[in-house]
């Protein structure tokens, strides 16, 4: 189904409703918005995050530590 088929049959759904109940849908549709909006920013937040250089330098830092500094392994593996 299209858009714009899924559009009007929403329209003619609503126009069917009484007042109420067509405050109902335009409530519901601006949560949907809503959430849409906040998951696109939240995203776009990752993929900036992802791209960004500014931990870069702990990738050239060496190891401090290595598995024979433990002195107890995580459940007795290794």
């Amino acid at each position: 189904m299209t858009r714009q088929l899924i559009i009007d049959r929403t329209v003619k759904a609503i126009n069917q409703l009484p007042e109420d109940k067509a405050e109902e849908i335009s409530d519901f549709a601006d949560f949907v918005i809503k959430r849409y909006e906040e998951q696109k920013l939240t995203e776009e937040i990752q993929q900036l995050a992802s791209e960004s250089q500014t931990f870069e330098f702990l990738n050239k830092e060496e190891d401090l530590y290595s598995e024979s500094d433990l002195k107890e392994l995580y459940n007795g593996q290794g």
